[in-house]
This record gives structure tokens, C-alpha cells and sequence, in this order.
């Protein structure tokens, strides 16, 4: 079992360093891009492989499975930052100190799964307007979140219209959330990627937000030079989806 684990370190260590290189080529700034892996049935190995190799946020898209993910590391590896204001959370690995992991939800917020959630997510990224703001704030008052534009307008995802962004905004703002910034998924064309891309960066700008959480493993370079503060990256880091995940948002 070590071997595997160090293996799956090796192999994550590896890819990082490869999506590194991508995100130095097309960023502006390289640094501001913050790095969120992606999940989406992948195990608790994942989870420590990505630390071990440097990540410090970890997303899910299902609730019971981060819940269990999150569980299993408390106790023997990473720390966690559920948001608490003082930081804690700091994880000790050999008796070095090291930054503890932020965890994200990429899913459909469910007021039946918020409450399990609440105490170990750190940011919600899929806020889509004033019922979903308010469902948060209940669970996890002053909760950091981004608030979800649908810039592909796909039948079925999440996100609020173009144009509504504002008004989600204001709403999160108005339930005691913190909004950090606008996310999305873009087209998979990347014509219309790199357009979805540049808007939602203007919209950002527009309502003075710094982030924007856009950009995956296979548009991530069109999402860096669009002005991305954070890609979310699952495939590149750890390979291809195991079969029995469902479809997500990285």
C-alpha cells in the first residue's frame, strides 16, 4: 500500500509540475493562479497525493463524497481550514509546520446536504442567486463563495443569466457571505471559451471582484490569459475520471 501511495505522490507531483509550466506560459502572473484539484471520484489518496505534492485546495462536486474525503484525512495527515477565521487548521507533517487544506463545493447546493457540509467546506463556488445565498448563510454564516455565471447558457447547469451576476452578487453580499469573485464553465469550443472567458473576467472587473475561478484541464491556458485567479483541475493532475464518477465541473 506505501508503494501505491507513493506511486500516486510521484505520478501527482509529476503533473503538477507539467500544468505549472502551462499556467507559466499563458498567465500574466503565474502566481495569482491559484490551483483547486479537482476530485470527481477520486480517493482519499488523491487527496493526499495533492498535498503532498504542494496543493493547499481540494474540490468536490458531491457532498457525500467530500464529507467522507475530509473525514478520513483529519485525523491522520492534512489539516483542514473550514473557514475559520483564526486559521485554524494548520496540519504538522514530521514536525514541520504546513498549511492546512481549503476545501471547495462545486455541486448543486441542497439544503438536506448543506448541513453536513457547512463544517468542512471552506468556499462554495456555485452560488447562483438569492436562494442559494440564503441557503448558505443558514449553514455557514460569513461563508466565502464565488457566485456561478452560466456563460454557455447549457440547458441544465447551474449559474445565474449574464446580466444577473450583479444582482447575485448583491444578494450573497446582503446574506453576510463573503463573495470572492465570479466562476464558470465554459464552451467547450475554444473560440467561445476564450470570449465566455474575457467577458466573465469584465464582469468581475465590472463589480470590482478580483477572482475568477475559470478554467480546466482542457481550457486552462485559454482561462489564464482571460485573467483566471483560479483553474480547477481534475483530469490533468490525476488522470483520466474512475468510471462510476458522474459528470462535474472540472
Amino acid at each position: 500500500m506505501t508503494d501505491a501511495r507513493d506511486d500516486t505522490v510521484a505520478r501527482v507531483t509529476r503533473n503538477l509540475e507539467l500544468v505549472r509550466e502551462r499556467i507559466d506560459a499563458a498567465a500574466v502572473d503565474p502566481a495569482s493562479v491559484e490551483i483547486v484539484a479537482v476530485l470527481k471520484g477520486h480517493g482519499v489518496d488523491a487527496v493526499r497525493a495533492a498535498w503532498a505534492a504542494g496543493i493547499l485546495h481540494v474540490g468536490d462536486n458531491y457532498a457525500d463524497e467530500l464529507v467522507a474525503h475530509h473525514d478520513a484525512l483529519v485525523s491522520d495527515g492534512p489539516g483542514t481550514d473550514d473557514g475559520d477565521a483564526d486559521g485554524i487548521g494548520d496540519a504538522v507533517d514530521h514536525g514541520v509546520e504546513r498549511r492546512a487544506l481549503t476545501w471547495h463545493f462545486l455541486g448543486a447546493l441542497q439544503r438536506n446536504k448543506l448541513a453536513r457540509l457547512a463544517p468542512r467546506v471552506a468556499v462554495y463556488e456555485t452560488i447562483a442567486g438569492a436562494r442559494d445565498a440564503t441557503r448558505v448563510a443558514v449553514r455557514a454564516p460569513g461563508a466565502r463563495c464565488y457566485v456561478q455565471v452560466d456563460v454557455a447558457g447549457t440547458p441544465g447547469r447551474a449559474g445565474c443569466r449574464p446580466g444577473d451576476e450583479g444582482a447575485a452578487v448583491a444578494a450573497a453580499t446582503a446574506a453576510g457571505l463573503e463573495v470572492l469573485g465570479l466562476m464558470c464553465v465554459a464552451t467547450p469550443d475554444p473560440v467561445a471559451a476564450a470570449r465566455e472567458f474575457a467577458w466573465l473576467r469584465g464582469a468581475a472587473d465590472a463589480l470590482g471582484l478580483r477572482g475568477c475561478s475559470m478554467g480546466m484541464s482542457d481550457d486552462l491556458e485559454l482561462a489564464c490569459r482571460a485573467g483566471t485567479t483560479q483553474v480547477r483541475l481534475g483530469t490533468a493532475l490525476f488522470g483520466p475520471r474512475p468510471p462510476l464518477a458522474a459528470p462535474g465541473l472540472a
